[in-house]
């Protein structure tokens, strides 16, 4: 069951989330065409192609938004995995010009949503690309991870040390969750020598950007 609307983390999550927008503006405007092609640190995906889900993301947010300020209950892909995968591979056919002014347009029409949400519209519910339901006033910590997380997977110099304070935090407290959702009785605590690191390390193992002498690989997102 999901937090109710704490319209003071909205607002933080809100102002993370547009502080994070313009970092990842300013350095994708920065990219020369080689260096938007050249592979991000996703097996797979460029640069490039890393952008363009970012826009991708950010305009199905702005699909539920809408919806739910009709009262109505959206998947934030339409079609669902095999749609969100087809609209990523054409991603590949983008121009590195268009894909950065699709992401700078992604962006501005997405806080834009914000901006213009009320009350009844925060509280509406939608199906995340999980499957699982989600509430709007979740959307804008769900895009801050989004955002916070890829702008290191670009590989452009942006390393786990740098994540916001606040995002760490309270991704920190959902990891928590659901680590002991996930195991056992008696087993519900991260262990010593997870604990024993520093908490944006730790969260970097937690969700599979670092790998950690003597620990498994992380849990993941």
């Amino acid at each position: 069951m999901p937090e109710p609307l704490n319209p003071r983390l909205l607002d933080q999550c809100v102002e993370g989330c547009a502080q994070s927008h313009q970092r990842l503006l300013e350095l994708s405007d920065s990219l020369s065409h080689e260096e938007l092609e050249a592979p991000s640190r996703l097996p797979g995906w460029s640069r490039k192609i890393l952008l363009g889900h970012l826009a991708l993301n950010a305009l199905s947010h702005v699909h539920l938004l809408e919806s739910a300020s009709r009262g109505e209950h959206a998947e934030q892909y339409p079609g669902g995995p095999v749609a969100r995968q087809n609209a990523i591979d054409e991603v590949a056919g983008w121009s590195p010009e268009d894909t950065v002014a699709t992401l700078r347009r992604a962006v501005y029409t997405l806080e834009g949503a914000w901006a213009g949400a009320n009350f009844d519209t925060w509280n509406g519910t939608g199906t995340a690309a999980s499957g699982s339901a989600l509430v709007m006033h979740q959307l804008p910590f769900l895009r801050w991870r989004e955002v916070t997380i890829h702008l290191t997977d670009l590989d452009v110099g942006v390393e786990y040390s740098e994540w916001p304070d606040l995002y760490v935090r309270l991704e920190l407290d959902r990891q928590k969750m659901a680590w002991a959702a996930s195991h056992p009785m008696g087993l519900t605590q991260f262990p010593q020598n997870v604990m024993a690191l520093p908490e944006k390390q730790r969260l970097a193992w937690l969700v599979q950007r670092e790998q950690i002498d003597g620990l498994p690989k992380g849990p993941g997102l």
